[in-house]
């Protein structure tokens, strides 16, 4: 017994004495991982790193307060007054690095709570400060240290504060900045081009309304920079939309001009700026930090705690203090000075950066800044190639997360308790480099519709319509009334829909492999392995991300459609995809010949969504074993349009949060949707002032313009 309590003795006595020396080391170990990481999230899809930043957030603060709270009731005094300087450096910690600032949105809507641990934390530093008060220059050092640490968490509550929901929306002016230092807003009339397209006499009244807006990069601005200008015109115009506010017609033509003249691979890369931006002014100090005031804090931090460290290194008596407690102190002073430059050099390589470089050589001395703009041109290459997000798209297959849930547990995962399901999901979550071809699917449908809907006032009822066909509008087009399109696509749930159109794309491409010689999937059409891309990716939404989609009773079904999945692969004990799906075709031979019949079947009772996916591959095949080609493409024209729709009728929260994941390829096209008008938070107005009313326009005078204009861009569609 007497041992026993002369170890715990021991044991006591050691951790007292290294209570706080380990707990400050620790938070200086956090800081440097979150300045890190904290920035890697934002192009980085890799669960490890998400899992990293969400303990490492958790556990800093924590840490740090209960550093301070240890301090501050230690006997501090001559001997131990060292470890009292370590006080304002924990200041700093919780100020936190400039990369992250906020885990989620959830945060910024706290910035409260933490104004309050900024008034409690502060004010016991300044304890400690007090309490271990003497003559010694250690006391003196403090003090510019705890002005950096002031500087630090004050800036961060700033920034929770100014990007929390109503802040940020009450801080937005009444019109969005024109940026007018870099374009130049000309207003130009549309009715002549619009007339083009056989439409030989338009309404007085659409003839007025025909006039737009582009936008013209400043002549002094160089060409190669015309990109990030462009995209920080359209950050400061979709501020509004990420607030939940609305733009008028001037603003959507505008934003509508800087992408007429961009290809797929341009327009995906400017939004990719934007959505940066966007990143920027949510998650880390951009609001403050990119700035006068915050550059010129930033100069203050770094001069404190330069000074403090050379004032240090000068007058510290290493005989005087414990050889450790002065290692962790040079640790501390020479971790906030590199924190610093890492912090600066972040700065300085980013688009912020670009566009004040770019304002500032428009309105100063050239020669002034030249040594300083060469350096940063030189390094514009490496800027171009950086990624500005994760540029994966997720991939979950039903078949293959069916087929893998009847085969032997991976080590066991399956069975663990809780988390086992998760786990296995996650582990088996493969994740595709995005490609042209993917970029160019999305955006030729994109723009082509976006083209059809922009020449007419009141377009945003038909925006509306458009999107809530999920597909319909893509079958009709190519195979008209024979492919029953509505019962496949409107009639039904959306995720009803997704489900059978993910099942049946399946089904398709593996036929389609099966007739390549040794199953080459390298020799497949390229719009075939486009389709399937995106079926796999909005599959993974469904599965990971269901709060991107609109949901209603289908995930219900969803899942019942996995369990008859999976019923059915152990009854036949298969365990190879392509055998899979010619089992399901033999399994489900149900051929449908009219509408009626397949509307009982899809409003039934019983409801199988593989049986209902495969019967739309037979009947996806039937109208299409002449054109093979042609197939593939409807296919891509409807997954594209079905993202349109999820797009769509996402919220502009569910989208920011997605950004702090590496970003979602639904948020890239989001935001192309709203270059190309079609976002349903720009309104429209003037034709509602007219002498028509928008039901009589829509009826009459819009309808026969927009019927008019398709016919001429795309000209007439035989039916296969």
């Amino acid at each position: 017994m007497d041992t026993m309590q002369l170890f715990s003795e021991k044991v006591a006595r050691l951790w007292n004495l290294w209570e706080v020396r380990l707990l400050v080391l620790l938070s200086l170990v956090l800081q440097v991982i979150l300045i890190i990481f904290g920035a890697r999230r934002k192009i980085s899809a890799r669960s490890w790193i998400r899992i990293l930043v969400w303990s490492v957030y958790m556990t800093a603060d924590s840490v740090a307060t209960v550093a301070l709270g240890i301090l501050s009731r230690s006997q501090l005094g001559r001997n131990n007054n060292l470890q009292a300087f370590w006080a304002p450096f924990l200041l700093l910690h919780l100020g936190g690095p400039d990369t992250i600032t906020a885990y989620a949105l959830e945060d910024n809507e706290l910035w409260l709570r933490h104004f309050l641990g900024l008034v409690v934390q502060v004010g016991v530093a300044f304890h400690v400060f007090f309490k271990s008060w003497s003559n010694s220059a250690i006391t003196f050092i403090n003090i510019p240290i705890f002005i950096s640490g002031i500087i630090k968490y004050g800036e961060r509550n700033f920034v929770l504060r100014s990007s929390s929901t109503q802040y940020f929306r009450d801080s937005l002016p009444s019109r969005p900045d024109e940026c007018k230092e870099f374009v130049t807003v000309v207003e130009k009339d549309m009715s002549g081009e619009f007339a083009e397209g056989s439409l030989e006499e338009l309404p007085e009244i659409l003839k007025e309304i025909f006039k737009g807006f582009t936008v013209e990069v400043q002549d002094d601005i160089a060409p190669k920079d015309y990109y990030i200008v462009q995209a920080y015109f359209c950050f400061k115009k979709f501020k509004y939309i990420f607030a939940n506010l609305l733009l008028d017609d001037k603003e959507r033509e505008c934003i509508v001009s800087t992408i007429t003249d961009k290809n797929a691979v341009d327009a995906f890369k400017m939004v990719a700026v934007e959505l940066g931006f966007i990143y920027d002014v949510f998650y880390t100090k951009a609001a403050i930090v990119y700035s006068r005031l915050g550059i010129f804090l930033r100069c203050i931090s770094f001069i404190c705690s330069l000074s403090a460290l050379v004032v240090f290194s000068i007058i510290i008596d290493v005989h005087s203090y414990s050889l450790t407690d002065i290692s962790i102190t040079y640790l501390l002073l020479v971790g906030a000075v590199l924190l610093e430059i890492y912090a600066f050099l972040l700065l300085l390589f980013s688009d912020w950066t670009k566009i004040w470089l770019i304002k500032l050589k428009k309105e100063t001395s050239k020669t002034l800044f030249e040594p300083f703009w060469r350096f940063i041109s030189e390094s514009a290459p490496l800027l171009s190639k950086r990624r500005r997000w994760s540029g994966s798209i997720g991939q979950y297959n039903l078949i293959s997360s069916c087929l893998r849930k009847v085969q032997p547990a991976y080590f066991g995962v399956q069975k663990l308790p809780f988390v086992g399901e998760s786990l296995d999901k996650y582990w088996h979550l493969n994740r595709e480099d995005m490609n042209n071809n993917i970029e160019e699917t999305i955006f030729n449908f994109l723009k082509k519709h976006g083209d059809l809907l922009n020449g007419l006032e009141g377009s945003e009822v038909f925006r509306d319509y458009f999107f809530t066909l999920r597909g319909n509008f893509t079958l009709q087009k190519w195979y008209g009334k024979d492919f029953f399109s509505e019962s496949w696509t409107v009639d039904i749930e959306f995720v009803d829909s997704l489900v059978i159109w993910h099942i049946a794309t399946d089904l398709l491409y593996y036929g389609d492999l099966d007739d390549i010689p040794e199953g080459d999937v390298s020799k497949l059409d390229p719009k075939c392995k486009v389709s399937k891309y995106l079926s796999d990716y909005m599959l993974y939404l469904l599965e990971f991300c269901p709060f991107m989609l609109l949901q209603g009773f289908g995930l219900i079904r969803y899942k019942e459609a996995c369990a008859e999945a999976i019923n059915l692969f152990k009854e036949k004990r298969l365990d190879d995809i392509p055998k899979a799906c010619k089992d399901l075709l033999e399994t489900y031979p149900q051929q449908v010949e009219n509408k009626d019949d397949l509307a009982k079947m899809l409003i039934g009772e019983k409801q199988s969504l593989p049986m209902y996916g495969c019967m739309l591959s037979r009947k996806f095949q039937e109208l299409t074993n002449i054109h093979r080609q042609r197939k593939w493409e409807v296919i891509g024209d409807v997954w594209a349009e079905m993202m349109g729709f999820a797009a769509h009728n996402c919220g502009w929260k569910e989208h920011a949060q997605q950004l702090r994941e590496g970003g979602e390829l639904l948020t890239h096209v989001f935001l192309v949707m709203a270059h190309f008008g079609l976002s349903k938070q720009y309104t429209g107005h003037k034709l509602m002032q007219s002498t028509y009313s928008l039901g009589e326009a829509r009826n009459n005078i819009v309808l026969e313009a927009y019927v008019e204009k398709q016919r001429w861009r795309e000209g007439n569609i035989e039916h296969v």
